[in-house]
């Protein structure tokens, strides 16, 4: 029971790393709120773990290097597509000025 809640526990951990990495190399200017930055990299860090477990590589001797380039690259294309959402959402809601 511990070591799945301590599991849930450093994934949520390493998705608030994951956002901000997520943020900083995905392509052009990111124009969303950092709180869903945070977001994404959490939901990163699950579907990363998750696809590392699909193709086998979840649990390595050592670092679980392959494990984190799933979760890099889901937070880049998270971030991707939030910013992209976040932009049609803003727009439709913009104040006249």
């Amino acid at each position: 029971m511990l070591g799945g809640l301590w599991g849930i526990i450093t994934t949520i951990v390493v998705g608030l790393i994951l956002g901000v990495i997520g943020r900083m190399i995905a392509p052009g200017d990111q124009k969303i709120p950092m709180w869903l930055t945070i977001v994404v990299g959490i939901v990163a860090a699950f579907i990363g773990n998750w696809l590392a477990g699909v193709f086998g590589v979840r649990d390595t001797a050592g670092i679980d290097w392959i494990r984190h380039a799933f979760q890099v690259g889901a937070a880049i294309v998270g971030v991707i597509a939030a910013a992209a959402i976040y932009a049609k959402i803003k727009g439709g809601h913009r104040a006249a000025t």
